[in-house]
């Protein structure tokens, strides 16, 4: 059996996972450095990187893509250009 396929572009034996649509590029591997397992995501835009334990995982697999909406909405998340300025409401 073959190895899986890496995504967009990362080699097969480095334990990462290249993610790349034209919304977004992701980098996700295996994080065994703490307590216990835990995935390691990094977004390639702005090199944030987020854990997430089973327990988080699993969890998003009970939300459904509607509940999922307020993430992705640009005003509430990280993708602002001005990420770390103010906020309207506090100017």
């Amino acid at each position: 059996m073959s190895a899986p396929h890496r995504g967009n572009g990362g080699a097969p034996d480095d334990g990462r996972l290249h993610l790349t649509s034209e919304f977004a590029s992701v980098t996700v591997e295996l994080d065994l450095s703490a307590n216990g397992p835990r995935l390691r995501i990094e977004n390639q835009q702005n090199r944030r990187v987020v854990y997430l334990d089973p327990l988080e995982l699993a969890s998003l697999t009970w939300l459904d893509h509607e509940s999922l909406g307020p993430f992705l909405d640009p005003s509430r998340t990280g993708w602002s250009s001005t990420e770390g300025a103010p906020d309207d409401a506090d100017v």
